[in-house]
């Protein structure tokens, strides 16, 4: 697992939380913030994934 799979993973959780408590708390600047962190974990696995990868081919 790349780092940025890691980083991203907590990034998504971290991200979930802040949106589940801005929707339980009514509001939407905090649930929009916990959204967009969730978008930008998704992506920094993504390209932690990608990173795994390419190390991954290289070494053959």
């Amino acid at each position: 697992m790349h780092k940025d799979e890691a980083k991203g993973a907590a990034k998504d959780i971290k991200g979930s939380i802040k949106e589940a408590v801005g929707k339980a708390t009514d509001n939407p600047d905090l649930a929009a913030e916990g959204a967009a962190e969730r978008v930008e974990g998704k992506i920094q696995k993504g390209v932690g994934a990608l990173k795994e990868a390419a190390r991954d081919v290289l070494k053959r």
